[in-house]
């Protein structure tokens, strides 16, 4: 291989590794925003998104997003934690041009042929052509920081290194700079989650990032040209108090794009299911019926328009996750205790979701233990809303008339799949609602899954009467 070239990690293919090399290749440099634009737009023309893995958006954040990168704005969004914020900041990376020539040694990822930091100039004017020149993975093109109030100029913009100083540099010389992380970020993207939560002071600093494209640092005479997008995420609470954000630099951002939790059910569960790690154990297959996927995701929707919960906080797609992780996890324990190789929820497997949920959401509760009254309630709202969803009613009196002789039904965890299958020879007009939920010849697993969402659910409609008794819950005649 010629000594002006250097082989890409990823590709094996040859690119120039000398300044006058990459002349000679015809390689253009690009401003950050016009890269990012390029590729928006092949990727529109291909139809492709633009952000990977977020699911919801296709028809209200992404397009406004498209509009603001297109223009070339930076980008403020705006929404309740758990609404994939952080996620789409990230995945803006894929953007990028894979690979970036950058000066070789550079702190800031200088451009080529127009640097600078006063090293890259200074290397450039020494070696002319025969400057090295080394090749930057976008993933490098990317920088964030977690706003916090003790976040300083100095972590973001750049502050007098005093070692260099001990070495010999004068105070007055720009080597003698340590650069902060938007510098670092240069001919990138550098993100700020929860942009409120920096000091007054500390927002002051990036009004020049945001309008001259620029950072000082200190007393030097240094005049820095970053090129740089800037991005963030901010709660609206936060964002819209007086005081907590600085109108200069809300004035700055391009666009403030507001986000939002799924609007549909499906659009939750494929979330989840997308999200959730799976629970394993040795002997136990896991299967989720769609029936009881739906109960976790309609929790969490019943939830953001529960007057109990505090919506200020929202509540997160992450609840919905969680949940659904507990729900598999008290199956297959159940599982494991009854010897049953096939771990499929149940609704009395519900009671293991108060504690992942108490942790998700903000209960607008004065009494001891009313947070658990909360997440009993939003959970029976969720199964009676999926029980009448999938369950035809008009059958249900057949159901219903069998218990009219005195019939007392006893589900729980302790109770073995079997027995749920007995059930239905014992009372079957239970047989067509089973077989509406898991169809023909499914497995005493799946079986019992869907007899105990049936009996809920005719007990939540005031059909049916339901005691627990030791742990078991039993469901008799009105």
């Amino acid at each position: 291989m010629a000594l002006h070239e250097q082989t890409a990690p990823d590709t094996g293919q040859a690119r120039p590794a000398t300044l006058g090399a990459l002349r000679a290749s015809g390689w253009r440099s690009t401003a950050v925003r016009a890269e990012i634009r390029r590729n928006v737009v092949a990727k529109v023309v291909a139809g492709e998104p633009i952000v990977s893995g977020v699911l919801g958006f296709e028809d209200s954040v992404v397009p406004q997003l498209e509009h603001a990168l297109l223009a070339g704005h930076d980008v403020v969004l705006l929404g309740e934690r758990g609404q994939a914020k952080s996620r789409i900041l990230r995945s803006l990376v894929e953007l990028l041009d894979e690979w970036s020539p950058t000066i070789a040694g550079s702190e800031i990822n200088d451009d080529p042929y127009r640097p600078v930091s006063r090293y890259a100039r200074d290397l450039v004017a020494d070696l002319g052509d025969e400057t090295a020149i080394t090749w930057v993975h976008r993933s490098d093109r990317y920088g964030e920081k977690l706003a916090t109030p003790d976040t300083s100029i100095a972590d973001l913009i750049g502050e007098v290194d005093p070692i260099k100083v001990a070495e010999g540099r004068y105070l007055s010389d720009e080597l003698t700079i340590h650069y902060g992380l938007v510098p670092r970020t240069n001919r990138g993207i550098f993100a700020i989650n929860e942009l409120p939560d920096l000091a007054e002071r500390i927002q002051v600093g990036l009004l020049n990032v945001l309008e001259e494209r620029d950072v000082q640092i200190r007393g030097h005479r240094v005049r820095l040209p970053v090129d740089v997008l800037l991005v963030a995420t901010a709660n609206p609470d936060d964002y819209t108090n007086r005081g907590r954000i600085i109108t200069p630099l809300k004035d700055r951002f391009g666009a403030q794009i507001r986000t939002h939790y799924p609007r549909e059910v499906a659009t939750e569960m494929a979330i989840v299911a997308q999200e959730a790690r799976p629970v394993e154990a040795d002997g136990v297959e896991v299967d989720v019926p769609p029936f009881m996927a739906e109960v976790v995701a309609v929790i969490s929707h019943s939830a953001r328009a529960s007057s109990k919960v505090d919506q200020r906080s929202g509540v997160s797609v992450r609840a919905s996750v969680a949940n659904y992780e507990t729900l598999v996890a008290a199956a297959v324990r159940r599982s494991l205790r009854a010897g049953e190789p096939i771990a499929v929820p149940r609704v009395s497997d519900l009671d293991a979701l108060v504690p992942s949920t108490i942790g998700k959401i903000e209960v607008e509760a004065l009494d001891e233990n009313e947070d658990e009254q909360v997440v009993d309630q939003l959970v029976r709202t969720a199964v009676l809303q999926v029980f009448r969803e999938n369950c035809p009613q008009a059958p249900m009196a057949a159901v219903v008339a069998e218990f009219g002789a005195g019939r007392v039904v006893e589900v729980g965890p302790s109770i073995p799949s079997s027995s749920h299958v007995a059930l239905i020879e014992e009372i079957p007009a239970l047989a067509p609602a089973v077989e509406n939920l898991v169809g023909t010849g499914a497995s005493p697993a799946h079986v019992a899954s869907a007899v105990e969402l049936v009996l809920e659910g005719l007990h939540l409609s005031r059909r049916l009467n339901k005691d627990l008794v030791a742990g078991a819950t039993t469901y008799s005649a009105r």
